[in-house]
């Protein structure tokens, strides 16, 4: 039996170029926020969206308005269409990838597949879509991983998580997963136990068959 038995990518910040995008609209959204995209993207990479809601409101020291995350949604889609690309080198390593593989966010279902198709990564992936919305659990909790474990029947220690956040990395540690930390734009962040970090994606092919 192979050693990996299924690849789950991480979608924002992993496959595509998303997460400026996202805290652009936040601060857009919200001019009275002192605080660079950078820095939105640094305090807010991998965390869910109600968690950085209550910390904008915390931020701004009012309640986000009610319409808050529809606007913010709308926004991003617009970015997506403007300027989402995929990360570098993704669209040459998924035709090279010869493991099953599927993808699982903490995202909203059609925030996925709209990144997917502007991205021209959909049909790579087709169904083969885990929003955290549909399971009621969210990175890190392991419970999406082992979710999407139970669904296509492989063992934990099987898998592979390919993850760009601290956040969706601790899940797949705690889930009893392989987890690999990519780490682009030479970011440094200090590597969890149990996970070991990459920084192009022409590197992958070659982990997954050590792994192997």
């Amino acid at each position: 039996m192979s050693a990996v038995e299924l690849v789950c990518f991480d979608l924002d910040g992993t496959l595509v170029d998303s997460e400026r995008l996202c805290n652009q609209a936040f601060l857009e959204l919200l001019p009275q926020l002192d605080d660079t995209v950078e820095g939105m993207v640094s305090r807010y990479r991998g965390v869910k969206f109600a968690p950085i809601a209550a910390d904008l409101a915390r931020r701004i020291g009012q309640p986000l308005a009610d319409d808050f995350e529809t606007r913010y949604r709308a926004r991003v889609a617009q970015l997506f269409d403007e300027e989402l690309v995929p990360m570098p080198g993704v669209l040459d390593m998924i035709s090279h990838l010869h493991l099953p593989f599927c993808l699982v966010s903490n995202g909203p279902l059609p925030k996925m597949r709209h990144a997917l198709a502007v991205t021209g990564l959909a049909p790579w992936f087709g169904d083969r879509l885990f929003s955290a919305y549909d399971v009621g659990v969210w990175k890190p909790d392991p419970g999406l991983f082992l979710h999407v474990a139970a669904h296509y029947g492989a063992a934990p220690r099987h898998c592979v998580v390919v993850e760009d956040s601290p956040t969706g990395v601790a899940g797949a540690v705690a889930a009893g997963m392989q987890a690999l930390y990519y780490q682009p734009h030479g970011l440094v962040d200090s590597v969890p136990d149990g996970a070991r970090a990459f920084h192009q994606m022409n590197e992958l092919p070659g982990l997954l068959v050590a792994l192997e």
